[in-house]
């Protein structure tokens, strides 16, 4: 099996040299007339400034939760968690210089030509760069510590030989009696929280700044000073636009890859953890239940690069970039199904009948493939929801621009019913796909499910990425007083951006539902030293939890509190942030003569850092909130409050997280209906646009810092959980005063 890696560093490489010379072809474009140029370049120094400032503040913290990985679990999770934060900031960080690039390139795309599927093409290859860095990157670390910990460590080795392996955690050799036995699990999980918590700190430092600017330019630009929006008269134009970048771009890119890796890591986390407590005992289906997952993920991405191509190798584009970018993710997504369906017979179609019952392959060969096919049919369905329910094309949306007319306070209460409506269908989709994969093929099957839903991520990201490209692109056009219809092509480029967003946002809160219940179960797994005592009595008897156990049911009210308390922060931090912007517009405007003349510049640069010092300062509370709690809970209250804070807090951010993205893809959607000229009489400018504008500031913190924040919030905690859980299982106050009192 462990020829099959060659897959593995196969896609890793084809994607990435896919990416490169999509970056360089991209550099090579022309930018445009010099104030094209002007504009793109203070947009690039000001992304470049905050990502430093930035990765100053993410070292500090990868650094310090690493030495305690090293001493308290063991220096390869330690170093397995380096690992992760490498791979997955330097996916942020090519994603959001190519899209610096881009931004310029597309709006001059679009001046000369004048074609929409022209201009398409380039916003679509700079959101390449992203969607393949993601895979690429993801996947390369993943081989790397196969390589380095699996298999030249021994790791894989160790886990048939024996459920622990050596005593490699630095405390083992200086504090006599403490026993911390090293693991496959603890380095995979090491590598999977690397990820995570770059990802968090990506995306709330990249919302908190995106958002500060965006409403602080909309609230004065548009309402106030009722001038068009990403005009060079707003000082907070380009702090706008480098926020496109950091948080739509960067933030993304680190997400989506923490969930991609989330969703590999959980089913290979499991099959070790049924393994090791005896649920079944043939070590040459734990071979293949081990290297499934990551191969299935290599031809995910090569389904991912040829989807990619298709788009970019065709002479000509249609005027309709939904179908054209629609036709690139369903190409990716049927050449990885007939993908996962071949290699899952290659794999498992010589293992007897009487294995599959003990790991619960209740199909034979083709269950774990069934299984990735219902995330991935569960992933297609929830983004056709979320498209439906954010799209100015359909009437959920037209109702909020309709509201509109009556004022803010109508555009509000309809967007807000809009989101929570939008709750219901994708968690009965979501339910339907755990539920289904579970009676295929056991727990391994949900994880597999979360892969499925997740294994043409590439394709994803690139869709999702190219929206804040093109409206980085309609800034520079308006800034640069283009054409009219050069601003019209990247209007409408971005509004169909903001729907793919939306649906982006559905695959990544779905999948992440589906990982953190498989990595649930493993914590609940780990969480006991105990094993099935006949292998036919299956993962769950081992693994029930009693949820009206009153220590577990103030566990999940807790948990069922934590994503409202973290959201709050967050929308806190952009609403203290936003605030010193609109102070710093109304004093521009105010004092400096002739600025709303247009007869000088606004000072960009105070504004740039007004965002820059809001976001550092604001993102490292809530960011710290999401490692601490389970493991600070962990050691007060042990194993059963730390499971219930695990189910409150994933359900609960599960439909903050829909309600969120759709309600805020649904304000900023309804806004640019009205802009259309859709609403007779209530075009740019009119009463009802301006309550458009309110409702979609409103949305703006929602649907680009808290929706997107809360699926990683939930993976992190999971997986921090399932870490530490060795600790604290045998290490916990409530333990030490029970056994005080007995």
């Amino acid at each position: 099996m462990e020829l099959l890696l060659i897959v593995v560093i196969f896609a890793a490489v084809l994607a990435l040299s896919y990416a490169a010379f999509s970056f360089f072809k991209v550099k090579k474009m022309e930018e445009g007339t010099d104030r094209m140029k002007e504009i793109a370049s203070a947009i690039r120094i000001g992304a470049n400034a905050f990502l430093s400032y930035e990765i100053k503040v993410i070292v500090v913290v990868a650094l310090i939760v690493a030495a305690l990985m090293a001493l308290l679990i063991s220096w390869q999770a330690g170093v397995a968690f380096l690992i992760g934060a490498i791979m997955s900031e330097s996916a942020g960080y090519i994603g959001m210089k190519v899209a610096t690039y881009a931004n310029v390139r597309v709006a001059n795309k679009a001046r000369e030509t004048k074609n929409l599927g022209e201009t398409l093409k380039v916003a679509f290859r700079g959101g390449s760069v992203m969607g393949l860095s993601v895979g690429g990157f993801a996947l390369l670390g993943v081989f790397i510590v196969y390589i380095l910990f699996g298999l030249v460590g021994g790791q894989i080795g160790n886990i048939t030989a024996s459920a622990h392996g050596e005593q490699n955690s630095i405390l083992n050799m200086f504090v006599p009696g403490y026993n911390m036995p090293t693991s496959f699990t603890m380095t995979l999980s090491g590598y999977a929280l690397g990820c995570s918590v770059i990802a968090i700190f990506n995306r709330i430092g990249g919302g908190i700044y995106t958002k500060a600017a965006d409403m602080g330019a909309d609230l004065v630009g548009k309402t106030e000073a009722h001038i068009p929006e990403d005009d060079p008269r707003n000082p907070a134009t380009i702090a706008d636009n480098v926020g496109d970048n950091v948080g739509d771009v960067a933030g993304l890119g680190s997400d989506l890859l923490e969930s991609y890796v989330s969703s590999i890591l959980a089913s290979v986390i499991l099959a070790i953890e049924l393994f090791s407590k005896k649920i079944f005992a043939d070590t040459a289906i734990l071979e293949k239940m081990i290297y499934f997952p990551i191969v299935f993920a290599g031809i995910g991405l090569i389904a991912c690069v040829l989807g990619v191509a298709s788009l970019l190798i065709k002479a000509k584009l249609s005027d309709s970039p939904h179908k054209e970018l629609n036709l690139a993710t369903w190409i990716s997504a049927g050449i990885a199904i007939l993908g996962v369906f071949g290699f899952s017979y290659f794999a498992f179609n010589s293992v007897a009948e009487d294995v599959f019952k003990t790991v619960e392959f209740n199909l034979g060969w083709v269950s774990p493939a069934i299984a990735a096919v219902c995330g991935i049919v569960a992933g297609i369905v929830v983004g056709i929801i979320a498209e439906r329910y954010t799209s100015a094309d359909y009437k959920h949306t037209q109702r909020v621009s309709s509201a509109s007319v009556e004022g803010p306070a109508l555009n509000i209460t309809q967007g807000l019913a809009l989101g929570m409506r939008s709750c219901m269908l994708p968690c009965i989709v979501l339910g339907i796909a755990i539920f289904a994969s579970f009676i295929v093929c056991g727990m391994y099957g949900v994880a597999l499910a979360a892969l499925g839903m997740l294994s043409f991520v590439a394709t994803t990201v690139s869709v999702d990425t190219y929206g804040p490209i093109s409206d980085n692109a309609g800034g520079i056009a308006e800034m640069s007083s283009l054409d009219k219809e050069v601003r019209n092509i990247t209007d409408h480029l971005d509004s169909v951006g903001n729907t793919t967003a939306a649906i982006g946002k559905g695959f990544a809160i779905g999948s992440a539902a589906l990982a953190a219940l498989s990595m649930m179960s493993s914590y609940l797994f780990a969480s006991t030293t105990d094993v099935v005592e006949s292998v036919e009595k299956g993962a769950m008897d081992l693994i029930s939890l009693n949820i009206i156990q009153p220590l577990t049911l103030a566990g999940a009210i807790v948990g069922a509190a934590l994503p409202f308390l973290f959201s709050g922060m967050l929308i806190d931090a952009v609403a203290k942030a936003a605030r010193k912007m609109v102070e710093e517009v109304r004093r521009q405007f105010r004092e400096i003569k002739g600025l709303l003349q247009g007869e000088v510049l606004p000072d960009y640069k105070t504004c740039i850092e007004i965002s820059s010092k809001g976001a550092i300062k604001e993102m490292r509370v809530p960011a710290v909130l999401a490692i601490a709690v389970p493991v600070a809970c962990g050691f007060l209250f042990g194993v059963e409050f730390v499971a219930g804070i695990l189910i409150g807090s994933t359900l609960s951010a599960i439909m903050l997280a829909i309600f969120t993205g759709n309600a805020g893809g649904a304000w900023d959607n309804a806004k640019k209906y009205i802009e259309t000229g859709a609403i007779a009489g209530h075009g740019k400018g009119s009463p009802a646009h301006d309550a458009a504008v309110v409702g979609d500031t409103v949305g703006d913190p929602l649907k680009d810092t808290v929706g997107p924040c809360l699926d990683i919030f939930i993976k992190i905690m999971s997986t921090i959980a399932l870490v530490t859980v060795v600790v604290f299982r045998d290490n916990n106050l409530l333990s030490w005063i029970e056994s005080i009192i007995k």
